[in-house]
């Protein structure tokens, strides 16, 4: 796994303290997305459907920061929409930053390169930019010729100047396995920092709903694509905690930790999920106080949640699976590899 060891060591030991303290509902990663505009149309995202008046907003750094501070969670992901088209995009990542918060800024690169220079390389900082497959593939997931390459280019220049970089891949109905294990080792000899893998959920504003996963294909899918990786035939660095690897692959079965992602944006605290459009609330308390939380996950027969295995709510229920006593070896042991 390449975690780096200072983020695993503290949200180890944040996990402990919120053992400690019996608390049994708190985050792990906050979504933090300061605006919903884009400068691609994936047809697999149903962000920037958000009517004109809403993507024209942008969060304040002061909202950003009252916003992290009220949840807590020691891992801020800022998606969008696309980040970097926010005007003070730098002064957010520097404050959070300042606050020791663990950020991975995502983008699709195409701004990446030329806004480097407002940015200074940190153990704090962490670049994700999304990249779905080699260039034909990715180039078909976005909508547009070139962009492949312009990320790529943006990849290594980042690399280049010290900063951390990482990709994010989402895999989708009729993905070529060996396609997509060409395409990983191609990101290790980029010498990325890690990947992160997902399968897609099907938003209900996507443009395309029809090339989502099911759950039992999903774990067939990633078997296969994952096969060489399991057997130690290939060392990829995979940015996760291994447990939820092995979830996506089907060798566990967890249910969703919804309250493990919460997400915050121009609208407010979004009642959960991350991936669904139910409404907001004006405070994180009032989003763990006032949410029916045993209507969500596969378990509570909520039909939008049936085949959903998507990181942001299956990788804190990971995260807490760690920390039981069968499984502290193995997590041990990947941050001894990390720190190797």
């Amino acid at each position: 796994m390449s975690i780096q060891i200072q983020q695993a060591v503290a949200v180890g030991k944040y996990l402990v303290e919120q053992r400690l303290k019996g608390r049994k509902k708190f985050p792990l990663v906050l979504m933090l997305e300061p605006l919903f505009r884009c400068n691609l149309a994936c047809s697999g995202c149903g962000k920037i459907q958000h009517p004109k008046e809403i993507l024209k907003q942008n969060l304040t750094p002061q909202e950003c920061f009252a916003a992290v501070e009220e949840c807590g969670a020691p891992v801020v992901s800022i998606p969008g929409g696309e980040p970097l088209l926010h005007p003070q995009i730098d002064e957010i990542v520097a404050g959070l930053v300042d606050r020791k918060k663990f950020i991975y800024l995502c983008t699709n690169g195409i701004l990446l390169e030329k806004f480097l220079h407002k940015f200074q390389p940190s153990p704090y900082l962490t670049f994700s930019v999304h990249l779905d497959g080699l260039k034909d593939q990715h180039d078909k997931c976005v909508d547009r010729e070139g962009v492949f390459d312009i990320a790529i280019n943006a990849i290594r220049a980042a690399k280049a100047k010290g900063f951390r970089v990482t990709t994010n891949t989402t895999v989708f109905e009729g993905t070529d396995p060996q396609e997509m294990q060409e395409f990983f080792d191609f990101l290790a000899e980029l010498n990325v920092d890690g990947m992160m893998v997902s399968p897609g959920y099907s938003y209900e504003k996507a443009p395309d709903r029809d090339h989502f996963l099911q759950r039992e294909r999903t774990k067939a899918l990633f078997r296969e694509i994952l096969a060489p990786f399991k057997a130690g035939k290939k060392n990829w660095n995979f940015n996760h905690n291994p447990l939820f690897l092995d979830f996506l692959m089907g060798y566990k079965d967890y249910d969703c930790t919804p309250w493990g992602s919460p997400s915050y944006s121009v609208l407010g605290w979004q009642k959960p999920c991350y991936l669904l459009d139910e409404g907001h609330y004006d405070s994180f308390q009032e989003l763990l106080d006032r949410t029916d939380w045993s209507q969500y996950g596969r378990k509570s027969g909520n039909p939008k949640c049936a085949d959903c295995m998507v990181h942001c709510g299956y990788e804190p229920t990971a995260a807490m699976d760690s920390m039981e006593p069968a499984n502290v070896v193995r997590s041990l042991g990947s941050v001894f590899g990390m720190a190797r």
